[in-house]
């Protein structure tokens, strides 16, 4: 095996070694992400290459000029660019090499947490961005030559001589049977579902009254005349005697498609009053953050809306969302009435809806039971979701993701309700959300 053998197989084992994307969610440094791309470090490999020993210790070498001669010592290795103190290229620790990184853009995100936590979420295009016409698929009676579908008309008719046409000269013949009358033939015919008529074989059996008793049974007619199928007659006819008839006539016309763009608003609802501490802040955004990545993956245009709220609810950019501490009171209901508000720029006949809320599941009296709940059955959307985030078990007084629970039950279509106690529950937390959303929309299809 040579160097460049070894360098792929080192390249292989690197790539093996990039952290396991639920570990990342779970313990990774999100920070090191941005919204349209998400770095996953990876435990670096060194590449296997020659080194110079700097050390001191001398050798021999030879040569001409002012290359020593053989056996002669030589002095001590020049110092090269970087490799001096204050030397700026030298300075250790200043950059992170690229191969520190696994970068994947939020698309395979969303592949890899699919394959990962077993979902299976298939976005529905909503906004119409152009109609354009597909295949021939479509039929009406009436339109250009060209688009006729002579295919379709040949078979309708031909499924009609099939139903209707017999061998008449075998009926002619068995009609020359010795004291044969027409009620045996025509009830003999119908015995081979010959759709022939009574009026037919009367008429038949007196056209043939002088050549009566040319065969002495049906056996015998049935032994000595070949009978023609249908099949054999067309084969031998050729189509001129195939019944077209106008209303077999069907002219096809492009299906008419629209291509829809797969739109989605997040609204990330998260509360900032002076109960949500540092760990209950890191669990949210824990949460939230793969949730961002695995949506913006999964559509064409994502939109994102970040709300803090404590007992009034405001809009915020996405760099203080998840670092915001206020030390008043909590009303949930506030954060609701502001994304109802910000939710009428995204029609939900136009975009795809995710209103995702966090907090300690604390709430003042009655805001749950009589505003919050009412209002997330008047707002339209894919999923609500409640993530209650308390590291130390729950408190006393925090009820709401568990009156959720209580209203709109375990299998709510639309509503999920997820506990993270730490670390270990953000992989659980996520899964229980968007698979919700898995099942409701194929309960939509």
């Amino acid at each position: 095996m040579g160097l460049r053998d070894d360098l792929e197989r080192f390249r292989e084992v690197g790539e093996k070694r990039r952290e396991d994307l639920a570990d990342f969610i779970q313990y990774g440094d999100l920070g090191q992400s941005r919204p349209g791309s998400v770095n996953i470090p990876v435990k670096i490999v060194s590449l296997p290459e020659f080194a110079y020993d700097q050390r001191d210790q001398g050798g021999v070498g030879q040569g001409d000029g002012d290359t020593p001669d053989v056996g002669q010592p030589i002095g001590q290795p020049q110092p090269q660019p970087g490799d001096g103190d204050g030397d700026e290229a030298g300075e250790p620790g200043e950059e992170g090499g690229e191969h520190e990184y696994y970068e994947m853009d939020p698309e395979e995100f969303a592949q890899e947490l699919d394959e990962e936590l077993g979902l299976d979420l298939e976005p529905k295009g909503k906004q119409v961005i152009e109609e354009k016409e597909g295949p021939f698929t479509d039929m009406t009676r009436s339109g250009p030559d060209s688009t006729l579908d002579f295919e379709r008309m040949f078979k309708e008719g031909l499924k009609r001589k099939l139903t209707m046409d017999f061998d008449e000269e075998f009926l002619r013949e068995l009609c020359k049977v010795e004291g044969i009358s027409p009620r045996e033939v025509f009830e003999w015919a119908r015995g081979e579902s010959l759709p022939v008529s009574m009026a037919w074989v009367e008429e038949a059996h007196a056209d043939v009254a002088d050549e009566r008793g040319t065969w002495d049974s049906i056996e015998e007619v049935e032994e000595n005349v070949e009978r023609e199928t249908v099949q054999q007659r067309i084969r031998r006819e050729g189509i001129r005697h195939v019944p077209f008839r106008r209303e077999d006539e069907r002219y096809r016309y492009p299906e008419i498609i629209e291509e829809k763009e797969k739109n989605v608003v997040v609204v990330n609802i998260r509360d900032v009053s002076g109960s949500m501490r540092e760990k209950k802040r890191e669990l949210v955004e824990r949460t939230f953050t793969p949730l961002d990545w695995y949506l913006q993956g999964k559509y064409d245009n994502a939109e994102f809306v970040y709300i803090a709220h404590d007992a009034e609810a405001w809009e915020v950019d996405r760099e203080e969302f998840f670092g915001i501490r206020s030390g008043g009171g909590t009303k949930i209901s506030s954060a609701y009435d502001l994304a109802a508000e910000l939710l009428e720029e995204y029609p939900w006949s136009d975009w795809n809806r995710y209103v995702f809320a966090a907090g300690d599941s604390e709430n003042s009296s009655n805001d749950t039971g009589e505003r919050v709940i009412p209002k997330m059955e008047e707002i339209p959307a894919n999923l609500h979701a409640y993530v209650e985030t308390q590291p130390s078990g729950n408190a006393i007084n925090a009820t709401h993701a568990e009156e959720l629970e209580k209203h709109f039950g375990r299998d709510a279509e639309d509503v999920a309700v997820a506990y993270v106690n730490g670390e270990g529950d953000v992989t659980d937390a996520i899964y229980e959300i968007l698979s919700t959303e898995s099942e409701a929309d194929e309960q939509r299809e």
